[in-house]
């Protein structure tokens, strides 16, 4: 079967507004190559290159972006074989990068165990575009996560699935990472049900979220998204985080955005507090860089 091929992400991103903080953290980004074996259910292939080449173009964006750290979460492209990300969290090393792999809903102890033993902290549930793992099963699977401190990430959208999922997020006793600033319905705006019911959960501490991906809610600039990011800084900073999504894999009917942009479109709305908690205090925390 052919499969559409990835675009391939800008090699020469716009610089940042301003520095960053030492020590920030990419706290989401994607690992590609042609020399692993991609998953048969997949949507599309990567573009070509293989694993050693997509991380040093990985690396040369730290570099002119600014950041020191990253988290690698597993692309669907690649099924349940977390194998690509687990190599280039190895290659990074532990003082660099952490994982967030895909498991199924009847994973075994041992398997979680390697997974822990090999820098991943988390687990992702993906509620928009289906995945390998359910929300029953995670639920179930918490206990043992939170034995390997473990969390679990999970992509949803809120105005669809946030106020039935909340007092089971409330109950879990792991955190709760919200990808993509929840991948709202922007036209509801930010009194929609579903996303006030995220805000509360953000306020009480039960859930980090993600500032990732406005370029999949709206065109760039971006400030249609602007009024969501705004609220849940408000609600709770120190229960914020930044990923570029980097490279921009399964982009639908998004167009490829450039991460500088994307990167600045969060330093003009964070002041300088906010801006070290979402990219250094609170990955530091959630992810135990030390």
């Amino acid at each position: 079967m052919t499969h559409p091929i990835a675009l391939p992400p800008t090699r020469s991103p716009e610089p940042p507004l301003r520095p960053l903080p030492e020590g920030a953290c990419d706290a989401h980004i994607h690992m590609v190559g042609d020399d692993y074996a991609l998953w048969d259910g997949r949507v599309e292939d990567p573009a070509p290159g293989s694993m050693a080449d997509w991380l040093a173009q990985c690396r040369d964006q730290m570099q002119k972006l600014g950041f020191a750290r990253t988290v690698i979460v597993h692309s669907i492209l690649y099924g349940a074989d977390n194998s690509i990300t687990l190599d280039a969290v190895r290659a990074l090393g532990p003082d660099v990068a952490r994982a967030v792999c895909l498991v199924r809903d009847d994973v075994n102890d041992k398997t979680l165990d390697t997974l822990a033993a090999a820098n991943t902290c988390a687990v992702r549930l993906n509620y928009v575009h289906g995945g390998i793992l359910s929300w029953d099963g995670a639920r179930a699977m918490a206990p043992r996560l939170a034995a390997r401190d473990m969390h679990i990430q999970m992509l949803l959208h809120t105005h669809q699935h946030m106020m039935e999922l909340a007092d089971d997020v409330r109950a879990l006793p792991v955190p709760l990472v919200i990808d993509h600033v929840g991948w709202p319905d922007l036209s509801l705006g930010v009194d929609d049900p579903g996303f006030q019911c995220l805000l509360r959960l953000v306020a009480e501490g039960h859930v980090y979220v993600k500032l990732s991906a406005l370029y999949r809610l709206c065109p760039a600039p971006f400030d249609r998204a602007a009024p969501f990011v705004e609220a849940l800084l408000r609600a709770n900073p120190e229960r914020c985080l930044w990923g570029s999504d980097w490279p921009h894999l399964m982009l639908a009917d998004a167009a490829l955005p450039d991460a500088g942009d994307l990167l600045n479109q969060f330093l003009s709305l964070a002041d300088t507090n906010q801006t070290q908690h979402v990219l250094v205090n609170n990955p530091n925390t959630l992810f135990q860089f030390t």
